[in-house]
């Protein structure tokens, strides 16, 4: 959900809506908004997270090799 932004003009016309509430709703709506602005960690990922890497102590040459061993020709597969 995207984030909405609001102009002077218009925190203005919410805040003489706000300022009439009692001390004690203005203290829950103060807690709600400071939670509000702290981050969650867990909502932020690393770039290995998103797409992933390769993992593998092996070099690059032996990786390949493996890779290329492991293809199979289609001219030693049999026919039905």
């Amino acid at each position: 959900m995207g984030k909405l932004s609001l102009n002077n003009t218009t925190l203005e016309k919410y805040f003489g809506i706000l300022k009439n509430l009692d001390d004690n709703s203005k203290k829950n709506l103060i807690i709600k908004l400071t939670k509000s602005l702290k981050t969650n960690k867990k909502d932020l990922k690393s770039l290995d997270e998103i797409y992933g890497r390769w993992l593998d102590s092996r070099e690059a040459d032996d990786i390949i090799a493996d890779i290329k061993s492991s293809r199979i020709n289609k001219e030693d597969q049999e026919s039905f």
